[in-house]
């Protein structure tokens, strides 16, 4: 099979090794991941305002896609928590829950998504997704996680309540409270606390009796199925339905349908932004974790490559009756500590869920919502981490706002809003950080050939040679600064005859910046003072070669900055230094 095909449908390379103990480990952690699953699938349907069996639906043709067109060895893709509240928040604002244009414009969106993640991938434009800075994606998910739990407090409670934006959410709530049901509140309650109660303990007490490690695994992991067994039997066995308490219902006994997206003009316009916003967020968030799980087999994953497996993953739910989907957090660690070998393992959980959706759903009729509202809970308060601002305030103020900003526009004015807010406050700051680069006056270290800032360190310095250290690249942002720092250091009437620029750290040079670096050589000639250059790297030496500034210097470029030190800046009664 040839190499570049192998590359674009990766089991053709992992394919051709598998083997017995591959198949065994895949197996086992197929059945801890899709017990997990099943209730997870459901509640993620839940949250995106979608059908129960939406959410089975969206872990089937998505996971085997992604085996095929992925990367990762352990990534489990399918419906998370921060994708489903932007997929709901999207269609909210297209189509009323419930009804079948609400379905195909999650389809839409899946689809759009699907389709914007391969081009990028055929284009090889995963840096893009860069764009995100940590801090803003920390934000984004501890806000997107306060507004995912408060939008399931209705479910606990039993009460009718909407809003997309945490102010809208409590102030809803506080208007209904007049329709509690305190059976659902204790359902909820109980669950929400049971399922506290396995994260944390369950695993430990086990192992303190000695359970074997994978009944262990499999017994913590099911903490939310048996939340919902005991749960939808209390319902059923007391006939709590009748008394208020809000089940799942009907759900089809079948394998995902043949479903197709809109194709109305509207719809895709209304939708083609937010499908843009979901798939970076997802694809940064599917790649941090397949590189973390990764790194710790000595495995690698080719970010483009994973652009495309995610992309096939969404259009996969798209024709199949499933909404946007990428690579999950949790279902991800379980299914490594599981021992998945090859993405085979997502295959057969695949299959799991497949079966489960033919014969297991009328099991779940009886399933109070807010046994799911729980399931949701518990998993997305552990995304809160608001250590996030400590950290960053005692590291970097500007990174402290732009975290500030984007957990209070997130949880103000909405998930949109806040990723846009967020993209563009990093771009931005980063913009603002580079646009006043730090640039040093150095002088030489004594006996040393090494160069350092004369405000830290003992130098020696000359007072007719002045030396700046640029340590940033030179572009239209920044290119003035330098103009008028040199301006201001190389005064009428000052003892200085020469100026050397030290490029060590200069990667590149815009034309914006050479203009400027022309002027400077301009202003500094008609002052009677040389302008010189040293430690150019060889591109950025390269493409000054190609414009007017080297013939036009009025000075020398040096290979080192000691070469120019010997040149202009050795006292005549000074020894120096031997090479």
């Amino acid at each position: 099979m040839s190499h570049p095909l192998r590359r674009f449908v990766p089991i053709l390379d992992w394919g051709r090794r598998y083997d017995r103990n591959a198949l065994s480990n895949d197996l086992i952690a197929a059945v801890i991941v899709t017990i997990m699953l099943i209730p997870q699938s459901l509640a993620y349907a839940l949250l995106a305002g979608l059908p129960p069996e939406a959410g089975i639906y969206a872990s089937i043709a998505p996971i085997i896609l992604y085996a095929i067109f992925g990367t990762s060895r352990a990534l489990a893709v399918g419906p998370v928590a921060v994708v489903s509240l932007l997929t709901a928040s999207t269609i909210g604002q297209v189509a009323e829950q419930g009804t079948a244009g609400y379905a195909v414009a999650a389809l839409t969106l899946a689809f759009l998504s699907g389709a914007f993640l391969v081009l990028l991938g055929v284009l090889r434009l995963g840096f893009l997704a860069n764009f995100l800075s940590h801090p803003v994606i920390a934000g984004f998910i501890t806000a997107s996680g306060i507004l995912i739990a408060a939008s399931q407090l209705k479910h606990i409670l039993g009460v009718s309540a909407h809003g997309h934006t945490l102010p809208e959410m409590l102030l809803s709530i506080a208007r209904h409270l007049h329709e509690i049901n305190w059976i659902t509140v204790g359902i909820g309650v109980l669950a929400a606390g049971f399922l506290f109660w396995v994260r944390g303990n369950l695993k430990p007490l086990l192992k303190k009796l000695g359970t074997g490690p994978l009944l262990t695994d499999l017994l913590a992991k099911g903490g939310p199925v048996f939340a919902v067994v005991a749960t939808t039997l209390a319902v059923w066995g007391l006939n709590l339905g009748e008394q208020g308490v809000r089940i799942v219902g009907d759900v089809p006994q079948s394998l995902p349908p043949l479903t197709l997206p809109g194709v109305n003009s509207d719809l895709i316009g209304a939708l083609l932004l937010p499908a843009i916003l979901i798939s970076i967020i997802g694809f940064v968030e599917s790649v941090s974790v397949a590189q973390t799980l990764a790194a710790k087999k000595r495995q690698r994953i080719d970010p483009d490559q994973e652009l495309i497996g995610l992309g096939a993953a969404n259009l996969g739910a798209a024709f199949t009756g499933g909404f946007p989907v990428t690579g999950g957090f949790s279902r991800s660690v379980v299914n490594f500590d599981a021992g998945a070998e090859t993405p085979a393992a997502g295959i057969f959980t695949a299959v799991g869920l497949a079966v489960a959706a033919v014969a297991l759903t009328p099991l779940v009729y009886f399933l109070p919502k807010a046994t799911l509202a729980a399931t949701i809970i518990v998993a997305v308060l552990s995304l809160v981490d608001f250590s996030i601002l400590r950290k960053t305030w005692a590291y970097s103020r500007a990174d402290f706002i732009a975290v500030a900003a984007t957990i209070l526009l997130t949880l103000g004015l909405g998930v949109e809003v806040g990723v846009a807010s967020g993209v563009a406050i990093s771009v931005l700051l980063h913009l603002y950080k580079t646009s006043s680069p730090h640039v040093a006056e150095v002088g030489l270290v004594p006996g040393t050939q090494h160069f350092r800032n004369i405000h830290r360190h003992e130098v020696e310095t000359v007072p007719a040679l002045v030396t700046l250290r640029v340590d940033e690249s030179l572009y239209f942002v920044n290119a003035r600064f330098l103009e008028d720092l040199i301006q201001s250091r190389v005064t009428a009437g000052c003892e200085v005859r020469d100026v050397v620029l030290m490029f060590s750290a200069v990667n590149e040079v815009d034309y914006s910046a050479l203009e400027s670096l022309e002027a400077i050589n301009a202003r500094l000639r008609d002052m009677g003072v040389g302008l010189h250059l040293s430690e150019v790297k060889g591109p950025v030496m390269d493409r000054l070669r190609r414009s007017h500034l080297i013939e036009a210097l009025n000075g020398e470029v040096f290979l080192s900055q000691y070469d120019a030190w010997q040149r202009f800046g050795v006292p005549k009664n000074m020894p120096q230094v031997a090479e």
